[in-house]
């Protein structure tokens, strides 16, 4: 771990720490000379296990407005007011057909990705402001933040969401040397379909939609063992476009990772809008 009260360690905050694409990102970036992470989780047996592994975890839920302040503020007592790098990583995914949606359960999926993310990103550009207008924020996006899919309406809204906030960041910070990209992974490695599931069970009936068969489809992929879908990378994939993010004085704007990300990518530019929705219509 890099010496706490080094002035020459570059502190960056990585959240959704407790697996997949944040802890791997936290493990790895730990272990580079010149940073201190704090790797944010949301429950406190996460953060636990986080401190018992040598990193500098603190707990932080994105969907609490006081969490996200008390976090920052005792990362922001342990650095000295100094932050180089800002890794929203932090997001689940809501499955289920639009019309079955409640406001309640649209609204619990933006308040971690996109209100919590936004809230922690204006912390952190106001410290970045402060210490010379320099930084680098970095937010974790999806394919699904630039093309959509069916039964994904909550996650999907989420990250396109992110991505207009982002870009338009972009904009605003193009005066200061604080750089913003975004990072559109595709299929990675992770926990995030078993949580996913879990908030399908919460929140989802499909024995009173009429979309219930698409259910069952749903349901196997989402219960599905090992990778869900071809070109699925793991989490270090992620945290190689990460670094550069980081790293290069010409960091780019967006990172794609997998190669679905790239084909979808370049569908988009190429195809008309139905015949793009007739290709993602056969994607279960």
């Amino acid at each position: 771990m890099n010496t706490p009260n080094s002035d020459h360690t570059r502190p960056v905050i990585i959240t959704g720490c407790s697996s997949g694409i944040g802890y791997q990102c936290a493990r790895e970036l730990s272990k580079r000379p010149g940073y201190r992470v704090f790797a944010t989780a949301r429950k406190p047996e996460d953060v636990d296990r986080l401190n018992a592994e040598g990193l500098e975890s603190v707990r932080l839920d994105l969907a609490d407005e006081k969490s996200v302040d008390d976090a920052f503020a005792e990362i922001m007592q342990r650095t000295g007011n100094r932050l180089y790098g800002l890794f929203n990583n932090g997001a689940y995914g809501q499955p289920g057909a639009v019309e079955d949606l409640s406001r309640a359960v649209l609204r619990e999926q933006f308040e971690t990705n996109v209100f919590g993310t936004h809230q922690l990103t204006t912390l952190a550009i106001r410290v970045m402001r402060e210490q010379g207008g320099s930084g680098r924020i970095v937010q974790d996006s999806s394919l699904l933040g630039f093309v959509s899919l069916a039964m994904r309406g909550a996650y999907n809204a989420s990250k396109y969401a992110l991505e207009g906030l982002t870009d338009t960041l972009r904009l605003e910070l193009a005066d200061t040397d604080i750089k913003v990209s975004l990072i559109e992974p595709g299929p990675i490695e992770s926990r995030f379909r078993h949580n996913a599931f879990l908030m399908y069970q919460k929140n989802i009936d499909p024995d009173t939609s009429v979309h219930r068969d698409k259910y069952l489809a749903t349901e196997a992929r989402l219960t599905k063992e090992g990778p869900a879908v071809p070109f699925t990378l793991p989490p270090d994939a992620v945290y190689k476009k990460l670094l550069h993010a980081l790293e290069s004085k010409n960091s780019k704007p967006r990172y794609y990772v997998t190669f679905p990300t790239y084909l979808f990518g370049y569908l988009k530019r190429v195809l008309s809008t139905r015949k793009l929705d007739k290709v993602l219509g056969k994607i279960g």
